[in-house]
């Protein structure tokens, strides 16, 4: 199913949920809508749900306008992040509660909604779960069951609202992995609402970043990650350093370090920030013959494979502390301590002057 929104916006009171929202969502695909608190995210969710009504646009199913539509009459199923199971019904009559309160001519027979409610078990692996209560069952156990009850009125849109947002960090890896296996084999149109940036990378086939009611950047995850449109997308999207530097006549420089900026060949003493990833910052004991930045580890955390190092940098570049990350085997081979003076250079920043982003590589 293809679900567009059109010139959509929300106000409560004087605050702005949605702001003159374009978006189109293809069949099958899992969209993730992505941002801080308050961005509109859930708002937006909800609108296309059919449990929030918008102050002005649209909202399509395959073209149709479904803007006034009842939530029922348009074929979505909804998971929200805490479950919202019945408590007082077992696990079997959670999953055929849809089913069995359809009006008499849309009521499928006891049969085939045993048979459909034992499929759906079968299809989230808690089959075996059936006469359980809700109570009696683990965090992720729960979340499986609501999803299995969304599916069980086979909706033509699957909508996850921060779906494992309650769970613990290891059962929501294990969930994501799971989601992103059951969605290949559904192929079924699905968003789902997260402010975890990771969750949206590993999971999602494009990623809508929202803020303030808007739309910053709309991509795969490898192009909102590698390609930011703006300052705001590249510091929610994971760790960055922010270095001070300056664009002049087509070149950059940050302390001495210069790098080309082709795409800005008439900016004339320019300020500008670069950012540079952590694992793009490239580490020596010496200068080697080549520009560097001088800094001083200050702090030094393993976490498994990577070693993080918190840098002090001596050349007032950047305002804050600079992190870098290198592999162990590196770490060792530079034999690195806290207090170590070392030079780095980044292998590839972005550069943002004024409002105009320019990408160097």
């Amino acid at each position: 199913m293809t679900i567009e929104i059109r010139n959509l916006s929300r106000q409560f009171g004087a605050f702005t949920a949605l702001n003159n929202i374009n978006l189109k969502v293809r069949p099958g695909e899992l969209l993730a809508l992505l941002g801080p608190s308050g961005s509109g995210k859930t708002t937006l969710l909800r609108v296309i749900a059919g449990l929030e009504t918008a102050d002005s646009g649209q909202v399509l199913f395959n073209q149709e306008d479904s803007t006034d539509k009842h939530i029922r009459d348009r074929h979505v199923g909804f998971v929200f992040q805490h479950y919202a199971l019945f408590r007082n019904m077992t696990i079997f009559d959670n999953v055929a509660f849809g089913l069995r309160v359809r009006p008499g001519k849309q009521r499928p027979g006891n049969r085939e909604i045993h048979q459909r409610v034992t499929e759906l078990l079968q299809l989230v692996q808690l089959d075996w779960l059936a006469d359980r209560y809700p109570h009696q069952l683990s965090g992720g156990q729960r979340q499986r069951i609501a999803l299995a009850r969304a599916l069980a009125v086979e909706p033509g849109v699957l909508l996850l609202d921060e779906p494992f947002g309650a769970l613990d960090a290891k059962v929501r890896k294990e969930l994501r992995a799971w989601l992103r296996k059951l969605h290949d084999d559904m192929h079924m149109t699905s968003i789902f609402v997260t402010h975890d940036q990771e969750e949206a990378l590993e999971v999602a086939d494009r990623i809508v970043v929202m803020n303030r009611g808007c739309i910053e950047q709309i991509g795969t995850p490898d192009e909102v990650y590698e390609k930011p449109a703006n300052p705001f997308v590249y510091e929610f999207l994971g760790h960055v350093n922010l270095f001070h530097g300056r664009v002049h006549q087509g070149h950059a420089w940050i302390g001495d370090l210069e790098v080309d900026a082709p795409e800005y060949p008439e900016a004339e003493d320019l300020n500008a920030i670069a950012y540079v990833r952590p694992h793009d910052i490239e580490v020596n004991r010496t200068l080697n013959g080549e520009p560097a930045l001088a800094a001083r580890i200050v702090h030094i955390l393993a976490i498994g494979p990577i070693v993080r190092l918190e840098l002090a940098g001596q050349d007032n570049q950047s305002a804050d502390n600079i992190y870098a990350e290198i592999s162990k085997a590196r770490f060792r081979e530079l034999r690195l301590a806290k207090g170590d003076q070392v030079f780095i250079k980044p292998r590839r920043l972005d550069l943002f002057p004024g409002d105009r982003h320019l990408a160097l590589s």
